[in-house]
């Protein structure tokens, strides 16, 4: 053998990776990570999910356009949407998520507070797709894009909003018996 050392470094990384690959699988055919929703993951854990997920949203919403009329879309078009289907998880300005919000993990966020961190384009993307494993469904098989639009553009004011303007606004005259009338799907 013309170089020992080379074989002998190959070898250990061959043999550590054999072991590494070993033992994940003992930790995750044992049961002893704990997947309760009432025990969260370790920080690294978290950090690399929480990384994984901002990466993955901003690759795949890269090329998406907000209507051009995006500024314009009418906040009341979106907030009948968003009291059936979002505020029970996330809120809204002057109210808690509901039992089943409280009882997910990882908590889904408070868009009031972190709905100015996602562009239109990254939070329509999540609003059709939803997010694997959190909680979040996706919307986009049971609405159309212009309605992803409009809650879209209704989630982007929430930030601006207080609780006040949260309950007096009122989803358009109609809007509410279409949306029971196709059991919520309005595509």
């Amino acid at each position: 053998m013309k170089h020992p050392k080379m074989a002998t470094a190959v070898i250990t990384i061959i043999v550590v990776g054999v072991l590494g690959c070993a033992l994940g699988l003992i930790v995750l055919f044992s049961g002893v990570y704990n997947v309760s929703a009432t025990s969260p993951h370790s920080g690294i854990v978290a950090s690399l999910l929480d990384a994984a997920m901002g990466s993955s949203v901003e690759a795949h919403a890269e090329g998406i356009q907000a209507p051009a009329n995006f500024e314009k879309i009418d906040p009341n078009t979106g907030v009948e949407h968003y009291r059936g289907m979002c505020e029970m998880c996330h809120g809204g300005p002057g109210i808690k998520p509901s039992e089943i919000g409280q009882g997910l993990y990882p908590p889904p966020p408070n868009l009031q507070e972190s709905a100015g961190d996602w562009t239109p384009a990254q939070l329509y993307w999540i609003i059709k797709n939803g997010v694997k494993d959190t909680g979040m469904p996706a919307f986009g098989p049971t609405h159309s894009d212009e309605k992803l639009w409009a809650i879209t553009a209704f989630v982007k004011k929430l930030p601006k909003m207080t609780p006040q303007q949260y309950q007096t606004m009122k989803a358009p005259p109609g809007a509410e018996e279409k949306h029971e009338e196709h059991g919520g799907a309005d595509k």
